[in-house]
C-alpha cells in the first residue's frame, strides 16, 4: 500500500500552511506535550497537500468522470474517458489515504501513550484523528467498494497488505470513528477550537453524509430519478445548410439499479439517521453553522466562515503545501497581465448550465463569462459563455446570420469569439480569488463539505422518510442564498427527489461530488450513457461537448485497484469487476 511511517514536520498545528518545515525528527522525539500532539496532527493533516493534491492527482480523481464535466481531452485522458486502468493518478486515489491512515494510526498510538496533556485538549486531537481516518476509508470505499481495513499501523505489526472486507464492515468503521469524533472533538464555540480544523459538528455533517450514502444505495432499485441530459448539440437546416447549436436538455427518467454490497441495508432506517444528525448540526448543537452571504462565499477572506466544515487549503506559491486549483479551474496570468497564461481548462457543460434560472446567482457570478488568454492579445480577441449571447455579443445569430452587434460589446473594440470546443466551457469562478494570479501554484481552498451540503443532505432523507414539507423548506434555503426560484410546495416524492439530486448539481459543481451523487443513486450508467451525439463509432456516440467519450459500462462503477498493490498483496486475488 505504499506505506510511510510517521516522520512528522516541526510546525505549529496553528500555522501548518503558513510556514516551512523546518526539519523532520523521529516519532520518539516527539515527547509528551501539548506541542507534540500538535506536531502528529499537522504530521497527519499534510498528507493532503504533499501527498494527494500536491502533484495533481487530487482532486481530479474525484471530480474528472462526471456527466456536467468536462475539458480537453489531454486533461481529462484515461479518467475522464472511462479508461481508469493504466491511470496514474488513481494509484495516488489507492495509496494517499492508506497513507494517510497509517500515519493517524501511528499518531493515535503515541498521542494515547501521553500522560502529561489535558484530557480534552488530548481527545481533541484524537477525536480529528478518526475523524481524517474516517473520511479517508469513506472515499475508498466508494470508489473500490470492498477494501482492506488497517486496526492499527505497520510499524505496530499490522500487515501492509489485508485483505478486502465487506462494504458493510467499513461503514461499520466509519460510523464509530466519526460518532466518536462528534462527541470527542471540540464544538464550533468552544474557545479551545483552532479555526481551520476540523470539529465535533464537521464529523456530525459528515456522519449525516455517510447515512444518506448508504440509504440512497440502499434504495430499492426501481426507484424513480429524473436527469436533465442528453446530446450537447443539434444539427439543424437553415436555409440549405446544416447549422450545429446547443440544445435544451431533455428530462430523463432513469430506474436505479440495485448497487452491490448494499443489498440488506435498510434504507429508510439509514435516513432517519441521516436526517437526525443534520438536525443536530442545523439546530446548533455543535456551535452555529450558517450559509455564508453569496457575494461573500468564495472569497479568500471567507474561508474559515463556519460554511466550510472540511476544506483543505493550500499557500501561495510554496513549493510542498501546494496544489493547482486555481489553475486547473481559473488559470493564471503573467504578472500584471489580463491575459491567461495558461490553465482554466476544467468547467461544465450546457447541459448543466440550462438547469439554471436565469438570475441565478450561480451563473451570473458563479461562471465566467468574458476571459482573454495570451494569445488573443494580437487580434484584441475576447472568448465568452454561453453561445446564446451571441447576438448581443458579437452580433452573429447562432444560424450564422449577421445582427446588430449591442453597443455595449461593440463600445469595447474587442473582437468576441466562441466556439463549441473545451476553450468555450461554463468554467466556474469558485477559485478565483487568490492572493497571486501570476502562479501556477496559487493558495487555493478546495471544500470536501460545506454546511450547504448538510441542508440539502437533510432535504433529502426528510422527503424518503415522507416529510415532504420539510424537505422543501430546507431544498429553498440554499436556492435563496443563490437568488434561484423557490419551490412553493412539494411536486411529490419522486420529482422532488429529482430536484435535490440536481441542487446538488447545481450547489456543488466543480466539487467533486457528481460522480458519486450518481453512483450512489444507480444511475451512474443512465446519465453518462444519455450524452448520445449519434455521430457513428461507440466513443463518438457519446461526445460531449469537448469531444470526449462519455460512454461508460458496469465495470465504471468502481475503480480498479491499482496494478503495484495487486502484483504486491498476496490477499488481494482479484480485482474489481471488469478490471484485469
Amino acid at each position: 500500500m505504499l506505506l510511510i511511517t510517521g516522520a512528522m514536520t516541526t510546525v505549529s498545528c496553528n500555522d501548518w500552511l503558513q510556514e516551512e518545515p523546518k526539519s523532520f525528527i523521529g516519532p520518539d522525539q516527539l515527547g509528551n506535550s501539548k506541542e507534540a500532539i500538535d506536531e502528529w496532527l499537522t504530521g497527519v493533516y499534510s498528507n493532503w497537500l504533499y501527498d494527494m493534491f500536491c502533484w495533481g492527482e487530487f482532486p481530479r480523481v474525484l471530480e474528472l468522470d462526471a456527466d456536467y464535466i468536462s475539458g480537453p481531452d489531454w486533461l481529462l485522458g484515461k479518467l475522464g474517458a472511462g479508461n481508469f486502468q493504466g491511470e496514474s493518478a488513481l494509484d495516488k486515489m489507492w495509496s494517499g489515504p492508506y497513507n494517510l491512515i497509517n500515519d493517524a494510526n501511528v499518531a493515535e498510538r503515541y498521542i494515547k501513550a501521553m500522560t502529561a496533556v489535558d484530557e480534552g485538549y488530548k481527545n481533541n486531537a484524537l477525536g480529528e484523528l478518526y475523524f481524517q481516518k474516517a473520511f479517508c476509508y469513506f472515499l475508498l470505499v466508494r470508489a473500490y467498494g470492498p477494501i482492506p481495513y488497517m486496526a492499527t499501523d505497520v510499524a505496530n505489526g499490522e500487515d501492509a497488505y489485508g485483505g478486502r472486507v465487506p462494504v458493510q464492515e467499513i461503514y461499520d468503521h466509519i460510523i464509530q470513528m466519526l460518532t466518536d469524533a462528534s462527541e470527542m472533538m471540540y464544538k464550533l464555540d468552544d474557545p479551545n477550537y483552532q479555526t481551520g480544523h476540523v470539529s465535533a459538528g464537521s464529523a456530525a455533517g459528515l456522519l449525516a453524509k455517510v447515512y444518506a450514502t448508504m440509504a440512497s444505495y440502499a434504495m430499492p432499485a426501481g426507484t424513480q430519478i429524473t436527469v436533465r441530459t442528453g446530446a450537447p448539440y443539434e444539427t439543424v437546416n437553415h436555409n440549405g445548410e446544416s447549422v450545429q447549436i446547443y440544445r435544451a436538455p431533455s428530462s430523463e427518467t432513469f430506474q436505479k439499479q440495485a448497487v452491490a454490497g448494499y443489498e440488506n441495508m435498510d434504507a429508510q432506517a439509514l435516513y432517519a439517521k441521516a436526517a437526525e444528525w443534520a438536525k443536530k448540526v442545523i439546530d446548533g448543537q455543535y456551535g452555529l453553522y450558517e450559509l455564508s452571504d453569496y457575494d461573500n462565499l468564495w472569497k479568500s477572506a471567507n474561508r474559515s466562515a463556519s460554511e466550510f466544515m472540511w476544506a483543505i487549503q493550500s499557500l501561495d506559491g510554496d513549493t510542498k503545501y501546494r496544489t493547482q486549483i486555481h489553475s486547473f479551474y481559473s488559470g493564471y496570468t503573467l504578472e500584471n497581465s489580463e491575459f491567461l497564461q495558461s490553465g482554466g481548462w476544467v468547467g461544465c457543460t450546457n447541459n448543466w448550465y440550462s438547469l439554471f434560472d436565469d438570475q441565478d446567482y450561480r451563473i451570473t457570478k458563479g461562471v465566467r463569462h468574458f476571459w482573454r488568454y495570451y494569445y488573443q492579445e494580437d487580434y484584441n480577441g475576447c472568448f465568452y459563455y454561453p453561445q446564446s449571447w451571441s447576438e448581443q455579443v458579437q452580433g452573429i445569430t447562432q444560424m450564422g446570420e449577421w445582427v446588430e452587434q449591442a453597443e455595449e460589446y461593440k463600445a469595447t473594440g474587442l473582437s468576441y469569439q466562441y466556439n463549441q470546443t473545451s476553450e468555450c466551457l461554463a468554467f466556474t469562478t469558485k477559485y478565483d480569488d487568490v492572493k497571486n494570479k501570476a502562479t501556477d501554484y496559487a493558495d487555493s481552498q478546495w471544500p470536501f463539505l460545506r454546511y450547504a451540503d448538510v441542508m440539502l443532505i437533510y432535504a433529502e432523507a426528510e422527503n424518503e422518510l415522507g416529510n415532504e414539507t420539510e424537505a422543501v423548506n430546507y431544498l429553498n434555503k440554499v436556492r435563496q442564498r443563490s437568488n434561484a426560484s423557490l419551490m412553493a410546495s412539494s411536486p411529490g416524492k419522486n420529482a422532488l427527489r429529482s430536484a435535490i439530486i440536481e441542487e446538488r448539481a447545481k450547489e456543488f459543481a466543480c466539487e467533486a461530488d457528481r460522480r458519486w451523487d450518481l453512483i450512489r443513486w444507480g444511475i451512474y450508467l443512465d446519465a453518462m450513457n444519455a450524452i448520445v451525439t449519434n455521430k457513428g463509432t461507440p466513443e463518438e456516440n457519446h461526445q460531449d461537448d469537448s469531444g470526449n467519450n462519455k460512454q461508460r459500462t458496469e465495470r465504471n462503477l468502481l475503480y480498479p485497484i491499482p496494478t503495484k498493490e495487486m502484483v504486491a498483496n498476496p490477499n488481494i486475488t482479484e480485482n474489481n469487476p471488469g478490471w484485469n
